[in-house]
């Protein structure tokens, strides 16, 4: 069961990185973009790739059982 919810974190991190560096219009990540350029302004894009790659080294974690 790690392992399924592992990947399922890993894609999800996936998912907030991939559309932070392309800048994405997709609903999902525009909705999460509004919500955090109240407290990171212009710096949102930047924080959501590290908040991205944070989640997918959980997610990894995860899949291998450590967490």
């Amino acid at each position: 069961m790690h392992i399924l919810w592992g990947i399922l974190i890993i894609l999800v991190g996936l998912f907030i990185t991939i559309s932070a560096t392309v800048k994405s219009n997709f609903i999902i990540y525009r909705l999460l973009v509004y919500r955090s350029k109240i407290l990171w302004g212009e710096q949102v894009h930047r924080f959501h790739q590290i908040a991205g790659t944070i989640v997918i080294i959980v997610g990894v974690l995860v899949a291998l059982g450590y967490i």
